[in-house]
């Protein structure tokens, strides 16, 4: 496939944003897969690591897979989840890390940062944070993190070398990565290979 133009980088980038803004006031109709409490159960997350979480935040969930069937996440540790949305994987990682430990949920859209926040508010964890961010260039320092988790994010970074550079930099040595994501089995047929909308349907 041809490199993308710097206009087709931004309009990307743009048009993402607006989706996740839109999904962020409510996700139902926007995938073609199971969201909300009906998308948890099916990708087998544990019922005591959300099951008393608010009905809001539930309803929110629109991740691809269950980045925790990777491996644990230990008491006291500090986790990065990049593209964390509503927040639901963060409250799970911060139940997981205990009191001890320290939870950042970044997203680059306002909308899924603010209603993160709002959820935050009800629930009242000190080692839990929010804020934008984007993969390609995340706003910490080297060696901050023992784990970094993403579900259904990294396949809409634009530069994903770049954004793979990133989490190794911030991941702390011996570190972890959990990952759930999309990916093509095989290529696109030649009249969708150059659509952009490929990054924002």
């Amino acid at each position: 496939m041809e490199e993308l133009t710097q206009q087709e980088k931004d309009l990307i980038r743009v048009k993402i944003k607006e989706k996740y803004d839109r999904v962020s006031l409510s996700p139902g109709g926007c995938f073609r897969y199971p969201t909300g409490q009906e998308g948890i159960s099916a990708l087998g997350y544990p019922p005591e690591l959300w099951q008393d979480l608010p009905d809001s935040l539930l309803g929110s969930f629109c991740g691809v897979g269950n980045p925790f069937g990777l491996g644990p996440i230990h008491p006291g540790e500090a986790v990065l989840d990049i593209g964390c949305g509503a927040g639901f994987d963060v409250f799970v990682a911060a139940k997981l890390a205990g009191p001890q430990g320290r939870v950042v949920g970044i997203d680059v859209t306002h909308g899924m940062v603010a209603k993160a926040e709002e959820h935050l508010k009800r629930l009242h964890l000190a080692q839990v944070a929010f804020q934008l961010g984007e993969a390609e260039a995340l706003p910490f320092p080297d060696r901050d993190f023992d784990v970094v988790i993403s579900n259904g994010v990294l396949n809409l970074a634009l530069d994903k070398e770049k954004a793979v550079q990133e989490i190794y930099r911030v991941l702390k040595p011996g570190g972890r990565v959990m990952l759930a994501d999309m990916v093509l089995v095989e290529a696109l047929p030649p009249e969708r290979e150059r659509r952009i909308e490929n990054w924002y349907q």
